[in-house]
């Protein structure tokens, strides 16, 4: 499949189908944090990236694995694909499975793209920052997208939205870690007044090696300063529920036991998405079953001494 990849597990979604509907790192925004690396094109053009159809298809052929929600997210923004809306409304024709939608809240106040998603069940934009300054420096926008034209687009659409609306927060050391840059997110929040605010952090290389987590302690602090007190989401090691990665767990440290791989060969050579594979790597450090290892700028996975000694004495594959 192109487009659909999953379902993987989510702390927030349960079982995720995902659904990519631009090409990789199509994005308004270019995070320092962003787990799938730098922007390569930073737009704000809407417009049909793939055919509907084609889409439409791989969802409705994936259906049969049951997953708890049908999520528009993957590798780009997805409100960013003119035709969202009509694909929710197909999705909820096929089935009664709900339609999350994760998106970065950019492109919000534009009505047509608030039209668009207003019939998912679940949409969940997000705020990484409390003031223009700040939006510039970890979300690096657009250059047409201003903070105060985003945060109004969020604020419109909590009051439009029919469905459930969760707001996500990415808190990074050193920059809203700081306790007046998180009062300021916390503000941000009681006009908006989403049903849940969810705190994120730093838990796998970001785009840039500057963007670094916040220790889960601060998280909770910072948590209980929000309207409502927030809940942390961050994937911490103890967090990873390992029994859902069981299969794919098994063949990617078959793969990584062969050579050094990075995220991209690992997602090649199983035929997964990046993001799952992510999901499974992730899975696999906080067991110490791999460990990292940095080579021309690239971070590779390798097994950790301990696991590749077992291999050679006939106890791995």
């Amino acid at each position: 499949m192109k487009h659909v990849f999953g379902p993987v597990p989510s702390r927030r979604l349960g079982r995720s189908l995902g659904v990519d509907l631009v090409p990789f790192k199509t994005c308004t925004y270019d995070c320092i944090y962003c787990q799938l690396g730098r922007t390569t094109d930073k737009t704000m053009t809407r417009r049909e990236w793939f055919p509907l159809d084609d889409i439409v298809a791989e969802v409705h052929e994936a259906l049969s694995t049951k997953p708890d929600y049908i999520t528009l997210s993957g590798s780009g923004e997805p409100t960013l694909y003119s035709r969202a809306g009509e694909l929710i409304d197909r999705i909820r024709t096929m089935t009664d499975i709900p339609v999350a939608v994760l998106t970065n809240g950019s492109l919000l106040w534009d009505p047509e793209v608030r039209r668009q998603i207003a019939a998912a069940h679940l949409a969940i934009p997000s705020i990484d920052a409390g003031d223009e300054m700040m939006f510039r420096r970890i979300n690096r926008p657009h250059p047409d997208i201003t903070f105060d034209r985003m945060v109004q687009g969020i604020i419109d659409f909590s009051r439009e939205f029919p469905g459930r609306l969760w707001l996500e927060v990415f808190i990074l050391g050193g920059y809203t870690t700081v306790a007046a840059e998180s009062a300021k997110i916390a503000g941000l929040v009681k006009t908006i007044v989403p049903e849940r605010v969810q705190l994120n952090t730093v838990t796998r290389p970001p785009a840039e090696d500057y963007a670094m987590a916040a220790p889960e302690e601060r998280l909770h602090e910072i948590a209980r300063c929000f309207p409502p007190p927030a809940e942390v989401i961050a994937d911490f090691p103890h967090d990873v529920h390992h029994e859902d990665f069981t299969a794919t767990r098994d063949s990617v440290l078959r793969t990584v036991r062969r050579r050094p791989c990075t995220v991209d060969d690992i997602a090649r050579g199983l035929g997964i998405h990046r993001n799952e594979a992510l999901k499974h790597l992730e899975s696999l450090l906080g067991s110490n079953a791999i460990e990292e290892q940095v080579s021309g700028g690239k971070v590779f996975f390798r097994p950790a001494q301990g696991q590749s000694d077992g291999r050679r004495r006939g106890q791995g594959d």
